[in-house]
């Protein structure tokens, strides 16, 4: 009978997924690391092009300093793999990304207006770099969502989730889209130009 037992709680042990649990784990904090790589190029991308646009177009000086301000809150979160279990510090860590986003792009909109500082090759040259981050940034947050997915996939089925009670396993946040309701409104196309005067 005590054989019994223990080949019974042997194989219950192999198929409980703790193990799994612990290579997901371990896979989502490397997605997370690529991902905070990533946006730590593009931080350190931003004050050379700030430099470079600051030379063409002074009179800019409120979007220039809205990048650097972004940055430097970017700079301010330190993102270890433990904001991945605290959803408040996740949160943090994705508004202050989306913030520089929106910095960058309001700071792109602006260059827009100087034609010399487009040819610049400089210029081009952290514009093709950013471009390419921003690419990188991309895959390495699709890569996490999916580990993550698979994670909280796998501490919610049975019988893993017993494991992952037991041993105090919770969901891992995600990226989310912040302008959810916006984006799910559909955009009011007007064909009737209206009347010339």
């Amino acid at each position: 009978m005590r054989k019994f037992l223990t080949v019974l709680a042997a194989l219950s042990l192999t198929n409980c997924g703790y193990n799994a649990i612990q290579n997901q784990d371990e896979q989502i904090k490397a997605n997370w690391s690529e991902v905070v790589n990533q946006y730590q190029r593009r931080a350190d991308l931003v004050p050379n092009l700030v430099n470079s646009v600051k030379g063409f177009a002074q009179q800019e000086k409120d979007v220039l300093l809205g990048v650097t301000n972004a940055r430097a809150k970017v700079g301010s979160i330190q993102a270890t793999p433990e904001v991945l279990n605290d959803p408040a510090a996740f949160q943090k860590f994705t508004q202050a990304q989306g913030e520089l986003s929106s910095a960058l792009s309001r700071l792109l909109v602006v260059t827009e207006n100087y034609p010399q500082l487009k040819s610049d090759a400089l210029f081009k040259d952290l514009m093709s770099q950013l471009e390419g981050t921003e690419n990188r940034i991309t895959v390495a947050r699709n890569r996490y969502i999916k580990s993550v997915q698979d994670y909280n996939v796998t501490i919610r089925s049975f019988p893993t989730n017993l494991t992952a009670m037991a041993f105090g396993y919770t969901a891992k946040p995600n990226f989310t889209v912040e302008n959810e309701k916006e984006i799910s409104t559909a955009p009011k196309v007007d064909f009737n130009p209206a009347p010339s005067k």
